[in-house]
């Protein structure tokens, strides 16, 4: 039997599990290729910037908890991309292979062409199969590999990049 898995837009409340699900990301994964931990006022900050900007700021409810996050934002900074973002999924520890990430996909997809973006971009670890095998089946297709661009780990690591026309 399928949890049901709720997915709303962030509130005020939401943020300290926001924090820990990045910091959880930050200690353990190549997800984020980021080695400080940030607080509350870090995420509130996000996610005002975020709001300010018209960009959602999404996350899943599993059995009454938050279990995952998602968002999207500028890709890059100049008004030539303003019709491209780059997003931004990462799911509770205890709640991977739930069916988060694949719901908080869906919606951040939907908003995306609500609010009338041309393409969505993905940069994910290269060695994250997991995640690519849910972009493809999401409809991204791999763009290319930039090599040793980042270290985490004491270790070079690859980008794959994706990306879905909307």
């Amino acid at each position: 039997m399928t949890r049901p898995i709720t997915i709303r837009d962030a509130t005020e409340a939401d943020l300290a599990v926001i924090r820990d699900i990045y910091n959880d990301a930050v200690e353990h994964t190549t997800a984020i290729w980021n080695e400080q931990l940030i607080d509350v006022e870090n995420r509130r900050a996000w996610m005002e910037l975020r709001r300010a900007k018209g960009f959602p700021v999404l996350v899943a409810e599993l059995d009454g908890k938050v279990a995952g996050y998602a968002s999207y934002g500028d890709w890059r900074a100049f008004d030539g991309y303003r019709h491209t973002v780059e997003h931004s999924v990462y799911v509770h520890k205890d709640a991977r292979g739930a069916g988060i990430g694949k719901a908080l996909m869906e919606a951040l997809i939907g908003r995306a062409r609500e609010g009338r973006v041309h393409v969505m971009i993905a940069a994910i670890e290269a060695g994250n199969t997991a995640s690519i095998r849910l972009h493809e089946r999401m409809g991204f297709r791999l763009v290319g590999i930039h090599r040793e661009v980042g270290t985490k780990f004491g270790r070079w690591l690859d980008l794959a990049m994706m990306e879905l026309m909307l």
